[in-house]
């Protein structure tokens, strides 16, 4: 009988340069957008979906994204956006 052999540990991608970069440039879009709307109309928008679905479409370009890394745009951009 052979002993069960540990799963193999791989490495995820979660927090990286990239993921960092993005989501900052996601919050300084979405930011000025909701400041601007805030001031003219009165109205502001959550950031949290629409930082999800644009960062899937960007970190599509790379191969190697992983979804870690897109909760990570993810959070950053909604966080900082609100």
């Amino acid at each position: 009988m052979s002993a069960p052999t540990a799963a193999k540990q791989t490495s995820l991608k979660e927090l990286t340069l990239r993921g960092i970069i993005i989501g900052g440039i996601i919050t300084l879009v979405f930011t000025a957008a909701n400041v601007y709307l805030g001031l003219k109309v009165g109205l502001t928008f959550a950031t949290s979906i629409p930082a999800a679905v644009i960062s899937m479409a960007v970190l599509r370009f790379w191969g190697d994204h992983t979804v870690q890394e897109n909760n990570i745009v993810q959070t950053i951009a909604s966080a900082a956006g609100t």
